[in-house]
């Protein structure tokens, strides 16, 4: 399912239509979106190969930015799935396909460094963040 279909308010409604109609333009959507409409999204290399979905999307709640998406890949149904923390800036949205994108492939995000739903990281802590980070070639941001 991607961002149109979990769309309750009409958020992208105007978007639609690829711009045609008296509704064009109209709405905040996709400069703005609705967190909760993107969780779920497909998530895709460059190589059009699926890497998985989002499953979470995380705040910063002192800085008020988005620090990460939480990707679920591999398993099945949900069962066996690894997830990985994603700098947020280190996704794009394909406004075309209705998915996001992410620069890297399947053997790159296979080494990733991950973790099961038992057991979080604490994705507050700065050696942990600078290594994700690192890892996809995004800096740490400031507030």
């Amino acid at each position: 399912m991607n961002y149109e279909e979990r769309d309750p308010y009409g958020i992208y409604k105007a978007n639609t239509s690829g711009g045609i109609g008296p509704d064009a333009g109209k709405g905040p959507g996709p400069a703005l979106m609705g967190a909760d409409t993107l969780i779920g999204n497909d998530v895709y290399s460059h190589k059009a190969e699926m890497l998985g979905e989002v499953k979470e999307i995380m705040l910063d709640m002192r800085t008020g930015r988005i620090a990460y998406a939480v990707l679920s890949f591999g398993g099945f149904i949900g069962l066996g799935d690894k997830l990985f923390a994603i700098p947020w800036e280190a996704l794009t949205l394909d406004t075309m396909n209705k998915r996001f994108m992410l620069d890297v492939d399947k053997e790159q995000l296979e080494r990733a460094p991950g973790f099961d739903k038992d057991t979080w990281p604490d994705m507050a802590n700065p050696e942990w963040a600078e290594g994700i980070r690192a890892y996809y070639g995004r800096p740490m941001y400031t507030a």
